[in-house]
């Protein structure tokens, strides 16, 4: 599993729109080969046809599609927007933190979720992935998390 690898992340992404946030997290993925492009646009159709319901929490969204997509390898990407955007949800938004999931089997699918709520759950590891300067601010986060 690749979760969160150092070309998995980018900080302070421009984007105006989801569909560009999620494009943008997909193609971290796609570039170490991990998911297949066709998986971008089914990510992007997703949202388009069920909306947002991947915003799961302030700040916060995991746009993700099927495994058979075109997933290759169970993976996480992360893009920090420089600004907040709005997705659509009455509570969450703007989302800043994206996370793109790609899993290819539901075993895969829920390990994936279980580390990303460990991370997520506390109040001051998202603060952190909001204000990292770099990188390594982000390994040091997760690193005990990285099994």
């Amino acid at each position: 599993m690749k979760f969160l690898e150092k070309s998995l992340v980018a900080l302070d992404v421009e984007a105006n729109t989801p569909e560009e946030a999620i494009r943008t997290a997909g193609m971290l993925l796609v570039e170490d080969h991990l998911v297949e492009e066709t998986y971008i646009e089914a990510m992007v159709n997703s949202f388009k046809k069920n909306g947002p319901y991947f915003v799961l929490a302030p700040n916060i969204a995991l746009p993700h599609a099927r495994p058979d997509d075109g997933v290759n390898e169970a993976c996480v990407s992360f893009i920090r927007l420089k600004k907040g955007i709005p997705f659509g949800h009455s509570m969450n938004d703007p989302v800043k933190l994206v996370f793109g999931l790609g899993a290819s089997s539901s075993d895969e699918h829920l390990s994936i979720l279980q580390r990303l709520i460990r991370l997520l759950e506390s109040k001051c590891n998202v603060e952190k992935l909001l204000t990292s300067q770099s990188y390594e601010e982000i390994r040091n986060l997760i690193g005990g998390d990285l099994s």
